[in-house]
């Protein structure tokens, strides 16, 4: 765990406390498996605190180092998100992911995994390049490789004579 993202919230008075955090590539080490292996990004938590919940509320920016997936080469891909995880003092435990209950014995959170997940969920499903960035190389290949897929389509005029029938 980070220790630098804790948050011991019990001397807090009621109210809003507002917290900053700049993740980089030692955050992800963190998690072995991660899909995200570098970035900057710079996370805002506004946490209201209350007599029986607190609701911290997370924002992101910044960006991480990703694949393009037209040309395969490494950028940085923006990122930006929200959340809102509400942390319950009790003992049940809950099922909803977006709930976190604070049992009496517990004076700190630690909204890593919170931070890690909203990271992962704003990712963009595509990053690709801005226009005219990508590796000219690879994307010659591809017109290349297309093209002939497509003049191989149109050897077979029963397909093109199947076509107009809609």
């Amino acid at each position: 765990m980070n220790k630098d993202l804790e948050i011991p919230f019990v001397g807090l008075k009621q109210g809003i406390h507002n917290f900053k955090f700049e993740i980089e590539r030692s955050f992800f080490d963190a998690f072995p498996y991660s899909i995200i292996e570098e970035g900057k990004i710079t996370v805002e938590l506004s946490l209201d605190k209350k007599d029986t919940l607190m609701i911290g509320d997370y924002t992101i920016k910044g960006f991480v180092v990703s694949n393009c997936a037209t040309c395969d080469g490494l950028f940085e891909a923006p990122i930006s998100g929200e959340m809102t995880i509400y942390y319950k003092f009790g003992q049940e435990q809950e099922e909803d992911e977006n709930l976190v209950v604070l049992t009496p014995e517990v004076y700190k959170i630690n909204p890593e995994q919170q931070i890690y997940e909203l990271i992962t969920v704003s990712l963009n499903a595509n990053p690709r390049h801005k226009e005219g960035e990508c590796n000219e190389d690879v994307l010659s290949l591809l017109n290349k490789y297309q093209k002939g897929t497509k003049e191989k389509e149109k050897i077979d005029p029963r397909w093109d004579k199947l076509n107009k029938l809609n």
